[in-house]
């Protein structure tokens, strides 16, 4: 019997860890202007700084997940507060751009992989009822990062220079982060009597990792996330500049961000809620779909309340979708294995994520238009839908496969 108290401490510690290191991750944004200003290194090459973070997150999750199915999550979690923390001091010192790139980009980045797939997988085994609800709740908690850590990182630059705000900010992670890791504890499944004592229970528990990376279920589920994601991360990078050659003010294009995070929140609970009441797979399919409009919807804005609209509807869409995945996982793959398999499915929506931002700056300078943009991640998003429409689930167990064939 799953403990019915201590797993929303799991959800509250999971949200917690991801909101820190995911807005440390990203105070760079806000730091990047006074970074170039003290050190004369360009805007560019500081940039290049959380293109190497993306990448490292992305190539560091199966490694970290698989850490956590062999060793535990608590282990994992702790190790990459500790790293975390040890990163965001060292890039404070950097006296060259090649040694920031290094250790902001790659350091920072393979910490923070260590606490998003360890910890979705993590809550996924503490919950029977609610998973949906369960992991996207953790997952607002990581959404939670603009509107905290990037407000708290503009505040520090105003009254210190960088290299004392990334100081600052690396304390807070090993103030906070560091105790509420030491919460985190395995499912009970598994901590109980190890992977046979639920293997009655356990959905495909006789497959192999072996088996699990070359199922045709898995290869679906990265292959639609990494479309899902390609899908909105241009949107999310470039509208801000979109709106501006529309002839917003800055001030005012930058709020439409904000609104589309503000929507981002309440879709992660809401789609939670669909997926626990009709399945999570129907709802993702659903919001593939909806994303997919939800992108080519931004062609027909022009003003302001226009964009703000379109913004809402796109961040409620876009970002609902995203917990389903390990809810999914879940579903289709032994408890044993949901660190690798959640790991696999982020590192293929890192690469996705890493796709927009070139692909937006190249239409742009190729077209003098945005157009291009989100006509492209229509046609990309409806790739996703299609692709997630083929997802069948994994036989229950062997015999069940053998009589299916």
């Amino acid at each position: 019997m799953i403990d019915t108290h201590y797993r929303w401490v799991i959800v509250a510690a999971g949200g917690l860890l991801g909101c820190i290191a995911i807005g440390a991750m990203f105070a760079l944004p806000v730091f990047l202007l006074p970074i170039s200003k003290d050190t004369g290194w360009s805007v560019t090459g500081i940039s290049t700084a959380m293109t190497v973070g993306f990448l490292a997150l992305a190539f560091a999750s199966m490694f970290w997940g698989s850490l956590s199915d062999r060793w535990g999550p608590r282990p994992v979690v702790l190790t990459g507060s500790v790293l975390l923390a040890a990163s965001l001091a060292l890039a404070s010192l950097a006296t060259s751009l090649v040694a920031f790139q290094f250790v902001f980009g790659l350091v920072v980045g393979a910490s923070v992989a260590a606490i998003f797939a360890p910890m979705m997988a993590c809550v996924t085994g503490w919950f029977d009822t609610h998973r949906s609800l369960a992991v996207s709740l953790v997952s607002a908690g990581m959404g939670m990062a603009p509107m905290t850590m990037s407000p708290f990182a503009a505040w520090l630059i105003t009254m210190h220079d960088w290299r004392t705000s990334l100081q600052i900010i690396a304390l807070v992670v090993a103030v906070v982060m560091i105790p509420v890791s030491l919460l985190v504890r395995r499912a009970p499944a598994l901590e109980a009597g190890g992977d046979a004592s639920s293997a009655a229970d356990e959905p495909q528990e006789s497959m192999t990792t072996r088996e699990v990376l070359r199922s045709p279920q898995f290869i679906i589920l990265c292959l639609t996330n990494f479309f899902c994601c390609a899908t909105h991360s241009g949107p999310i990078f470039h509208t801000v500049s979109y709106a501006i050659t529309c002839g917003i003010p800055m001030i005012a294009a930058v709020t439409i961000y904000s609104i589309e995070g503000l929507a981002g929140m309440g879709g992660r609970v809401a789609f939670g809620i669909l997926g626990d009441r009709f399945g999570a797979k129907h709802i993702l399919v659903l919001g593939l779909f909806a994303q997919a409009f939800g992108a080519l919807a931004y062609i027909f804005t022009g003003g302001l309340a226009s964009f703000y609209i379109v913004a809402a509807l796109f961040g409620f869409i876009y970002a609902g979708v995203m917990p389903l995945y390990a809810v999914i996982a879940r579903e289709n793959f032994p408890l044993r294995m949901m660190g690798t398999v959640i790991g696999g499915t982020a590192m293929a929506g890192s690469l996705g994520m890493a796709l927009g931002p070139v692909a937006g700056g190249l239409i742009y300078d190729t077209f003098a238009s945005y157009t291009w943009l989100y006509v492209g991640s229509w046609g990309i998003g409806l790739g996703a839908f299609l692709i997630a429409m083929t997802f069948r689930p994994v036989p229950k167990s062997r015999e069940a496969a053998m009589a299916a064939a």
